[in-house]
């Protein structure tokens, strides 16, 4: 179950609340993925290069809500105000590798990066899956530069060897701030259409919905109907359309589209797929706006995915798991075993997290694979941990084993407990009824006090 959302936060900083927007209410089963891309994200110099030392906000704010809920961020990606998020349930981490992340400048004709398109792709259970965020040109008579900027975005390359193309991912999501217009209809017209709920007289000239007719590299891109109002563009802090003399005609500028790359062979050939070649499909549950957001013009829009994987990797390439009771007042060990096929490197790296992480840095300690291994036979190795990096007060913590080489969590423990240090906890007791019982120096006697 993948939730993904786009939004346009026009310099904004984070909202209270975003618990309608990521459905963290929902009845339903929990999301195994998160996909967040921003537009317009603060970029002024002062806040973007403190970002690039530092997490931006908008990144601190969504680990500060999911972590604890037992995502990671997975991936990141920022162009000034282009900013996209990954989150995964840590069960998933083990499956997830090639993470690779690319940007795309096209505003001043490639050389500025206010416009243009964020991408992080990875392989989830052997399958491609590339997500793309984008921000392209605004106004109404772009709609021809709106498409040339897409076709570039569409053909920048990863760095990597064995990389495919964005076009040859089994599944591609486009999204963003694609700023596509109603054409052609009067502002009275449209609004009028609005107040009526009768959108369907306006899908016709959403310029969008007409370039997928015309334009062959659009035409295997797939979206869910636009049941709900257009979210651009708004005043602030209220559902009113835009009351500033400009009067914004409303556009569904803010859209998710989606391409499973074996239809389109499918379609191509004119065949059917029997249900052993249909490795992966992908189902649109729900695609909405939220309207009650208002910390800019546009409102957020979201769309909620099944995807269903015929699993191409179905052991992780390490198992590990702590060896007997862990506590911080004896050194530990852990066991762990790889794949013959694994390509280990001496720069791997077991880390102890707790079990609300936020990314793969987030670790409390760490052991080297070689550098701290006790013991190694055919079928399992031994590393330890010293005493002095667990943490004394305990809790839960899981292990995850660290790839150099494939830059990623590549196997992950059970969750355990850790018992506290016991001779630390009986020191900090006696010190406080020591202190309990000391007489404070400035008290001489019951009558002072």
């Amino acid at each position: 179950r993948l939730h993904l959302v786009t939004w346009n936060v026009g310099t904004a900083s984070p909202p209270p609340d975003v618990t309608s927007l990521l459905q963290l209410n929902s009845l339903g089963p929990t999301m195994d993925m998160y996909v967040i891309g921003l537009q317009e994200v603060n970029s002024r110099i002062t806040n973007f290069l403190s970002d690039l030392a530092f997490d931006d906000p908008w990144s601190i704010f969504f680990m500060a809500v999911l972590s604890p809920l037992g995502y990671i961020k997975l991936s990141s990606v920022r162009m000034q105000g282009l900013l996209l998020l990954v989150f995964v349930k840590h069960v998933h981490l083990p499956f997830i590798r090639d993470i690779h992340t690319h940007y795309t400048r096209t505003g001043l004709y490639g050389y500025w990066g206010n416009k243009g398109g964020v991408t992080v792709r990875m392989s989830l259970y052997g399958h491609t899956i590339c997500f793309m965020n984008c921000h392209l040109p605004a106004h109404m008579e772009n709609t021809e530069q709106r498409l040339d900027d897409f076709e570039k975005i569409l053909e920048m390359q990863f760095e990597g060897e064995n990389i495919p193309s964005t076009l040859d991912h089994d599944v591609l999501f486009w999204f963003g701030d694609l700023n596509f217009r109603i054409a052609d209809y009067g502002i009275h017209f449209v609004r009028e259409s609005i107040n009526n709920k009768r959108y369907n007289l306006l899908w016709e000239k959403d310029q969008l919905n007409m370039a997928k007719k015309k334009e062959a590299f659009l035409q295997d891109f797939i979206e869910g109907p636009l049941q709900f109002k257009p979210t651009y563009k708004f005043d602030l802090y209220s559902d009113v359309y835009d009351t500033s003399e400009k009067k914004r005609k409303p556009a569904w500028t803010d859209r998710i589209l989606w391409r499973v790359k074996n239809l389109c062979q499918n379609a191509s050939k004119g065949g059917e797929f029997s249900e052993e070649e249909q490795t992966i499909s992908v189902t649109l549950n729900n695609y909405i706006s939220h309207m009650s957001y208002g910390i800019s013009d546009h409102k957020p829009v979201t769309g909620t995915f099944g995807l269903e994987l015929k699993p191409l990797l179905l052991d992780p390439l390490v198992t590990l798991n702590p060896e007997g009771e862990w506590s911080a007042e004896h050194d530990v060990l852990i066991s762990y075993s790889a794949v013959p096929e694994f390509p280990s490197s001496a720069w791997d790296w077991i880390g102890l997290f707790k079990v609300s992480f936020r990314h793969v840095n987030d670790y409390v300690t760490y052991a080297w694979v070689e550098d701290d291994e006790i013991s190694s036979t055919k079928d399992s190795k031994q590393v330890y941990m010293s005493a002095a990096e667990i943490p004394d007060m305990g809790g839960e913590f899981l292990l995850g084993y660290y790839s150099n080489n494939l830059q990623s969590i590549v196997g992950i423990s059970q969750p355990f407990q850790i018992q506290p240090n016991r001779m630390l906890i009986d020191k900090d007791l006696t010190r406080d009824e020591n202190s309990w019982m000391q007489k404070p120096d400035n008290l001489e006697s019951c009558d002072e006090f």
